[in-house]
């Protein structure tokens, strides 16, 4: 199976869905409209493609970008023909909201949790979205780009200590 076999056979069942395409490091990625990101991964587990397995799924955050402020990243994996797929689905921060891929795969419950718990990105039919790592209390989403990267009022920690 190769990167254009599989981007043929999407373009041709989802000829509107795809946004965008390229091959960094021979890795397909496909950026996907977001309304339609669960009827691709469907499309991909249950075809002839056979890509069955959710390697990863993770949240990125560009603030300069407003219209795709916040994204979600899923790596997927066809374990026969060791071939490997890469999704984006991009929205604005207002509306950070997609669809739970939890009735897809049971491996996403906890990797949704933590993309919610750290971006604010809400999924749409998720049996249990809440927090799993951080205090329930916390109040804000830690790896939104809007936080200092020091807390600079400490006083225990001196620039000279780390060759600064």
């Amino acid at each position: 199976m190769t990167n254009e076999f599989v981007l043929e056979a999407i373009t041709r069942e989802f000829p509107d869905s795809v946004i965008s395409h390229s091959e960094p490091y021979d890795l397909l990625t496909l950026e996907i409209k977001k309304e339609d990101i669960k009827k691709v991964i469907h499309y991909l587990r249950d075809s002839s493609l056979e890509i069955k397995f959710l390697t990863d799924l993770c949240g990125i955050h560009y603030p300069e970008n407003p219209d795709k402020e916040l994204g979600v990243i899923y790596h997927l994996h066809n374990m026969m023909t060791n071939f490997r797929i890469r999704l984006k689905a991009f929205m604005p921060k207002e509306n950070a909201e997609i669809d739970s891929m939890t009735d897809l795969y049971a491996g996403a419950n906890w990797m949704e949790r933590e993309t919610f718990e750290f971006y604010g990105i809400k999924f749409k039919g998720h049996p249990d979205l809440r927090v799993i790592l951080n205090m329930e209390d916390i109040g804000y989403h830690p790896m939104l780009k809007e936080y200092r990267l020091e807390d600079g009022t400490r006083m225990d920690k001196d620039d000279k200590m780390f060759g600064r």
